[in-house]
């Protein structure tokens, strides 16, 4: 299997809370559902072309909280299919109770427990949101791909795709293409630095 990174960000590398405004308020973020108005039927297409018929999902405990626990309570066109794909999650947490059905704990060393599932056969393994996650992962070399939909707007604050220290991190830009909105569709995979 392959991770991947599907996700929102601003062109100043936020991808707190783009799709509602009470999406994910910490720290006092205002800018909650930044990405909606520049929804385009391409970003769709071009999701739905990487996760595939044979995907999981790989989420962070508060992503994964706030994602299902939104869509159950909302219903609309994601709600069973969230229910029904595989989740696994991962948690610093070995009590995290996952109320959703088809998820699966990843807890104490996700890093071992993520390129263990990237040796199982299958399709992807698509993380979306999960900051944390992906910064813990992107290290030890285990994400594969990272599709980014870069919205044209800079929010000046909120949480990034990558933290204040992070390490350097070299990527290969695959492919890209503007949607009529703006919003870049770029996907890059990791390289190794030199």
């Amino acid at each position: 299997m392959r991770v991947l990174v599907v996700n929102h960000i601003s062109l100043d590398g936020v991808l707190q809370g783009p799709g509602r405004s009470d999406e994910d308020t910490r720290d006092g973020f205002r800018h909650g559902g930044w990405a909606e108005p520049d929804n385009d039927p391409a970003m769709g297409a071009a999701m739905g072309e990487r996760m595939g018929h044979d995907f999981a999902w790989l989420f962070g405990r508060r992503s994964y909280n706030d994602m299902l626990t939104h869509w159950n309570e909302v219903g609309g066109p994601f709600k069973d299919g969230l229910n029904q794909a595989i989740k696994y999650v991962a948690s610093s947490s070995p009590e995290t109770r996952l109320p959703w059905p088809n998820s699966t704990l990843l807890a104490g060393d996700v890093q071992n427990q993520v390129a263990a599932l990237r040796e199982q056969p299958g399709g992807n393994l698509v993380i979306m949101g999960s900051g944390q996650l992906i910064r813990s992962l992107l290290p030890h070399g285990l994400v594969d791909e990272l599709f980014l939909m870069i919205h044209p707007i800079v929010l000046g604050s909120g949480h990034g795709l990558f933290g204040p220290e992070e390490k350097a991190h070299r990527m290969q830009l695959i492919a890209c293409s503007p949607t009529a909105t703006g919003v870049l569709l770029a996907t890059y995979q990791p390289t190794a630095m030199t």
